[in-house]
């Protein structure tokens, strides 16, 4: 017989903002809301999670809290129950997926802290496995962007945004500050055409990988681009759960993972299960999000191929101290559940 008990939730509506205003093709932000979510049970243990809504997946924190209450009848008497609650969560209520992801992280860190056991321990991870983290430059002026490749000296791994007419001047200025290895992510800015003809300034700047280059429903472009590029394309706003990836198969090289996406971190699992299955590279994204939000999908990086968690520290301030990507290196809490605490 399982543990039956009451949880409690609460919530909390965190501030967060940028160092500096940030870019992508679609847009720049500078203040993020974000819901800090607490389960209690009856012996005053607590789990915590975070959930960091996108306008682009249709959520705000307005949502989530609604969300949320819709959710609070249907959590579950056994907080070890956790796919028969992630279940019944999918049931009272579809899709909000950064309000659900931050239950199933309350609920895996509540269930580390009566276990004892940090959550990588508990799905049997080696934390030294996780490949480290890049640091994102996202879209300015050109003389910020070269301020804010200066500033992020400490990270190998530098990840740009792009998809504007801008992108050659834009890589250009990183290039001409450092020799790091570079990614880029175009946030689905670009047409097919456009994208065709940036595969040899890609090269020629000695980029990696190509995070979404078209519109996330344009499947075949995606097919067509990756039979033409000698650099792997990963798949972000076209896969957001497990049942995307199929039909990714063959069009592009891997997925992008974000909680706030998919929904849970048991949904981050199966992706990463199917993705395998199809031979396919992962990555782990993140929002704009606070240590509380990129520890819960760090714990899963030692299964990865990438990782891009670098929200926390493009803060002004981090209320949580969790997972680190100082130096490029993902360091994961030893503590148990999610291992985080609050400055």
């Amino acid at each position: 017989m399982g543990l039956t008990m009451t949880l409690r939730l609460s919530t909390e509506i965190l501030d967060l903002e940028t160092k500096y205003p940030f870019g992508i093709a679609r847009g720049t932000v500078q203040k993020y809301q974000r819901v800090w979510v607490r389960l209690t049970d009856d012996d005053g243990v607590e789990g915590w999670g975070e959930a960091d809504p996108s306008y682009y997946y249709g959520e705000t924190a307005a949502t989530v809290l609604a969300a949320l209450a819709a959710y609070a009848p249907a959590l579950p008497a056994d907080p070890f129950d956790l796919d028969a609650a992630e279940a019944k969560l999918a049931k009272t209520l579809k899709y909000n997926p950064s309000a659900r992801s931050a239950l199933s992280a309350a609920l895996h860190d509540l269930v580390g802290k009566r276990l004892g056991v940090p959550l990588w321990k508990l799905w049997g991870l080696d934390p030294a496995a996780a490949p480290p983290s890049s640091f994102t430059i996202g879209l300015d002026t050109l003389d910020v962007i070269r301020t804010k490749v200066r500033e992020a000296a400490a990270y190998p791994i530098l990840k740009i945004k792009v998809g504007t007419p801008e992108d050659r001047a834009v890589l250009q200025v990183v290039r001409e500050e450092t020799d790091k290895r570079l990614y880029v992510d175009a946030n689905a800015g670009w047409t097919l055409k456009e994208a065709m003809q940036r595969l040899p300034l890609l090269e020629e700047m000695g980029v990696e990988i190509i995070e979404q280059p078209l519109a996330p429903d344009d499947i075949e472009g995606l097919r067509t681009l990756r039979a033409a590029s000698r650099l792997p394309i990963i798949a972000d706003e076209s896969c957001k759960v497990a049942a995307d990836v199929p039909r990714l198969a063959g069009a592009v090289d891997g997925v992008n993972i974000k909680l706030a996406k998919c929904g849970s971190l048991r949904e981050a699992l199966r992706i990463i299960t199917v993705a395998r299955a199809h031979h396919m590279r992962v990555m782990v994204g993140c929002m704009m999000e606070s240590s509380l939000g990129i520890t819960a999908a760090a714990h899963f990086t030692p299964l990865l191929d990438y990782v891009d968690l670098d929200g926390a520290a493009l803060l002004k301030h981090d209320p949580f101290r969790g997972a680190s990507i100082e130096g490029g290196r993902v360091t994961l809490p030893t503590g148990p559940g999610l291992g985080v605490t609050k400055r």
